[in-house]
């Protein structure tokens, strides 16, 4: 599993550590990593030209440090000074070592720059020069490496409120900051190298987590020799609506792929046809009346892919809400009840899983605000609402009271195409029925949804129901990985 946490968290296990350390030896570990992996970057470091970036705290230090280090291999190193001090022993042992003071056009001719303005406690937009700075180095042809975080990305939580370096790689020292696995700083990150500097035994519990495919592996059900489709969990799909057929074809077949024993779909006459005839194998109930009274024996249910949202809807959502299994509540059901608050008002799991701008209509909050700060806004419906939520998006992130935020690495922007959403919806609500609790179904599915968009789109275009026809080698791939 992978781990990161907030500046905070980070500051007092380095503050623990070099407790126990001679003075600089944290700096020197740091500045020894960076320089590596800007000596891998360059391939050749003799002979090429590195602008350093550097601010007035520990991440210029190391910056300048890691300056020295390339100079002696016979790089030319050009510092721009952007602060009103400077790292004082940093500064000396560069200039010892040939490192050169120079002005913003060394980043235009440089071969590698080194992002070392600000440092993880920074928040808020970039000050001048700071931000003139972060914007010539993304002009500039040169690749870049940030220290740490890119300068202007909020290392607690991703936000950028101005303007921020786009790295191609971050160096991150000690452990993963929350912010490079969070968009949109995770869009600003590029390829994450993590220096290992000793601070293991001192770092608390995480503030945010991401599954690997082996972690998946390990909670993915498995179905024994005695297994039955009743014991590999029956999940009902409460979907589609005269207009919206598609979206319970959708959820159905994300429903199947992702190992349900059974799946019992209930609708109106067109979604239940449309069902009939893309999955047989599914159990379509056409409602006479808006209710799921008599459907038959559910583990789980998934409620609203393309339902509507007019009266008949609403008492659709009431009847399964006031069922006792799991529910997970999405797309037009989420608009019911973001107008109903009352039909949440159950003993039983709810799994929310919105975009930005349900989650809006949820909260309260604007679509952008959320977007800005998708980690805090999860955190705050979990809370709030007492339910899960998956809040979907460039990055997908599952929040639950007392519980650290997980995010997901899997997803292609080729996601982001009509009726992607229902997939989740379906495969989410298999495993629920399967025996997951909402975290770990919301966790796994985003992982495994994320992963058969990859594989689905190779590269090119997809559409909803070729991520659905690739749900099962997504599965084989994690159990290959676990």
């Amino acid at each position: 599993m992978r781990t990161a946490y907030t500046a905070d968290q980070i500051r007092a296990a380095e503050h623990a550590l070099m407790a126990r350390l001679p003075e600089g030896t944290l700096m020197q570990r740091a500045a020894a990593g960076l320089a590596a992996v800007c000596a891998t970057a360059l391939g050749r470091v003799y002979g090429s030209r590195v602008a350093l970036l550097v601010g007035g705290g520990d991440n210029g230090g190391d910056a300048l440090y890691a300056g020295a280090l390339l100079a002696r291999r016979g790089a030319r190193v050009e510092a721009v000074l952007a602060g009103s001090r400077t790292h004082e022993r940093g500064l000396e042992a560069y200039l010892l070592a040939g490192g050169r003071v120079a002005g913003v056009m060394a980043v235009e001719r440089a071969d590698l720059v080194v992002d070392g303005l600000v440092g993880i406690g920074a928040t808020g937009a970039l000050r001048e020069p700071y931000a003139e700075l972060a914007r010539a180095a993304n002009a500039a042809p040169a690749l870049t490496v940030a220290v740490d975080v890119p300068s202007g990305v909020d290392a607690s939580s991703g936000r950028v409120a101005g303007a921020a370096v786009e790295a191609q790689i971050t160096v991150t020292m000690g452990a993963p900051k929350t912010g490079l696995l969070v968009d949109p700083g995770a869009a600003r990150a590029g390829a994450v190298e993590l220096v290992d500097i000793g601070l293991g035994p001192y770092l608390p519990a995480p503030d945010v987590t991401a599954l690997t495919g082996a972690d998946v592996a390990d909670l993915l059900p498995r179905p024994a020799t005695e297994s039955d489709k009743y014991r590999r969990g029956v999940v009902g799909i409460a979907a589609g609506s005269d207009l919206y057929t598609g979206a319970a074809v959708l959820a159905v077949g994300g429903a199947l792929r992702a190992g349900a024993g059974m799946v019992r779909h209930v609708g109106q006459h067109a979604p239940v046809a449309q069902v009939r005839s893309h999955w047989p194998e599914a159990v379509v109930t056409e409602l006479e009346r808006p209710s799921i009274d008599g459907v038959g024996r559910v583990q789980a249910w998934v409620l609203g892919p393309g339902l509507g949202t007019g009266a008949w809807a609403h008492e659709v959502a009431a009847s399964v809400l006031a069922s006792d299994v799991p529910v997970l509540v999405d797309a037009d059901a989420l608009t019911l009840v973001s107008r109903d608050r009352s039909l949440l008002r159950r003993t039983a799991p709810v799994l929310v899983t919105p975009h930005a701008g349900e989650l809006s209509r949820l909260i309260g909050a604007g679509r952008a605000e959320i977007e800005a700060g998708r980690l805090e806004h999860a955190r705050a419906a979990a809370a709030e609402l007492g339910v899960t939520v998956l809040l979907k998006g460039s990055t997908t992130v599952v929040a639950e009271a007392d519980r650290p935020v997980r995010v997901n690495a899997t997803g292609t922007s080729w996601l982001a195409t009509g009726g992607t959403g229902d997939v989740l919806a379906g495969v989410s609500g298999a495993l629920l029925a399967q025996g997951l609790d909402c975290y770990d179904a919301a966790s796994c599915a985003a992982h495994l949804h994320g992963l058969a968009g990859r594989i689905a789109a190779d590269g090119a275009p997809l559409n909803a129901a070729d991520v659905a026809a690739a749900i099962p080698e997504a599965i084989r791939r994690v159990h290959d990985e676990g």
